[in-house]
């Protein structure tokens, strides 16, 4: 199994609503995408220096199902708008019990 975790920090202009839009859009992709078996998002709730705002877990079968959700038309949707609306991320991508 592989795990991808990214955590995203929103710019300050409409940041609520787009962290909301961005949390809907995510949860949305399972029904879309077939290699993506779960997915988990969580708005911070403690902010201090070292949060970010939004963090997303998902889980697929193998790396070839990363890959195939990575360049699939609904997440390249979803990729798109949290560009415009972040102003960073950071990802870790394991491989469970390995």
């Amino acid at each position: 199994m592989v795990v991808h975790i990214v955590m995203f920090r929103f710019k300050d202009e409409n940041k609520a609503d787009n962290i909301e839009k961005v949390k809907l859009m995510l949860e949305a992709l399972p029904q879309k995408i077939e290699s993506l078996k779960s997915m988990e998002v969580g708005v911070n709730f403690l902010h201090s220096e070292r949060s970010m705002d939004l963090v997303l877990t998902s889980t697929f079968d193998d790396k070839d199902g990363l890959e195939a959700y990575r360049v699939h038309p609904a997440h390249q949707e979803v990729v798109s708008f949290i560009k415009e609306v972040t102003i960073e991320s950071r990802v870790v991508d394991y491989e469970k019990g390995v």
